[in-house]
């Protein structure tokens, strides 16, 4: 055996050992609702066609799979790491699998949800149970290789894929929990690790066998893009919650829309950027009563240019720019009302539940 291939079996082993370390503390997450239950189908015609109609029965529910993700086990008591918008659904049920278990049954219990991080705190009965152990996600380099473990497609359990980090701090827009509205991500590890639906949740390993990342991601039409959330927001997330038994997030209290070039066009607008204050429906209010935006007195249609003096913009947004600060903090705004300029002062306060 030559030098190359003396490295390679070196290199094959030391992958198979972390797999093999890593994969029982990796979940299956199963989502189910009670839905009202589906008694046979009718056919209706439209248009010169038929289409089946599903027949529903409103007074009886059923028990429904509605979804699956991955999550990783962070303690031997049972903590669990995932995303946010694999347990975004506050009336759903969650059940977690343990593959070393054979399918052992465990109800989940969501925590804490940090929606904004796309990261999520859950928790099941169990002692000694094995986890992972979470590494320093400001260390990874580019070429570093990671392997991605996950329930690919909700169907494969412990799903490995090994590649490498092809880019760091990354900003996407994710469709997230098929709510029909996509997420700003940033700071994300971009990787080759094969990332598949029903991966979200699991974890990035490096080659010391740590948690460097949160499987979050994949750009569909596009090979070989996957993305992860960096680890060290989890251990924050993870601190909040172990100190105030939630993760607590600086709020300002507005409802708003990015301008844009176009929008400014479009809308006739006095200025291209900011963060124009309005409701997003009927229904809505576009400032939030008792917040911070409105004790200083925003109202719709104010126009927040700048906060901390950086101009907001879709690639700096008011959320980008709020997210920096820590509850408490005192943060100037300039804000454009009725073609005037004025600046203000405000205290970010802990968003409500």
């Amino acid at each position: 055996m030559g030098l190359s291939d003396t490295i390679k079996y070196m290199e094959d082993t030391k992958i198979i050992e972390i797999i093999k370390n890593s994969t029982p503390a990796v979940i299956s997450i199963v989502i189910t609702k009670d839905l009202p239950k589906i008694e046979g189908f009718y056919q209706m015609p439209y248009q010169g066609r038929k289409f089946l109609i599903p027949k529903i029965n409103k007074k009886e529910k059923e028990e429904v799979k509605i979804g699956g993700g991955s999550g990783f086990l962070v303690s031997a008591d049972g903590i669990i790491l995932t995303n946010s918008h694999v347990v975004h659904d506050t009336k759903a049920e969650y059940t977690a699998f343990l593959d070393h278990e054979e399918k052992t049954k465990h109800e989940v219990e969501v925590i804490a949800r940090d929606p904004i991080h796309d990261i999520a705190i859950c928790k099941i009965k169990g002692n000694n149970l094995p986890y992972l152990e979470l590494g320093d996600s400001t260390t990874l380099q580019l070429g570093e290789s990671v392997i991605a473990v996950g329930n690919a497609l909700g169907e494969f359990s412990n799903t490995v894929s090994l590649g490498i980090i092809s880019g760091l701090s990354r900003f996407i827009k994710a469709q997230q929990g098929g709510r029909g509205y996509a997420e700003r991500l940033r700071g994300l590890i971009q990787t080759d690790a094969a990332i598949n639906p029903g991966n979200s949740g699991g974890p990035l390993i490096n080659m010391e066998g740590k948690v460097v990342g949160i499987n979050t991601a994949v750009v569909f039409g596009a090979q070989n893009i996957g993305f992860s959330i960096p680890v060290n927001q989890a251990r924050i997330d993870i601190e909040e919650v172990k100190q105030y038994g939630r993760i607590r997030m600086p709020f300002l209290g507005v409802r708003y829309i990015i301008i844009s070039e176009d929008m400014q066009k479009q809308n006739k607008l006095p200025v291209d950027h900011g963060a124009l204050i309005m409701r997003e429906a009927l229904g809505d209010t576009a400032v939030v009563r008792g917040s911070s935006a409105d004790k200083v007195g925003l109202k719709e249609f104010d126009i927040i240019l700048e906060a901390d003096g950086k101009e907001i913009t879709r690639e700096n947004t008011l959320q980008d720019l709020i997210q920096e600060h820590k509850m408490g903090d005192k943060i100037k705004i300039k804000v454009l009302r009725d073609k005037k300029e004025k600046e203000m002062e405000i205290e970010l306060e802990e968003k409500s539940k």
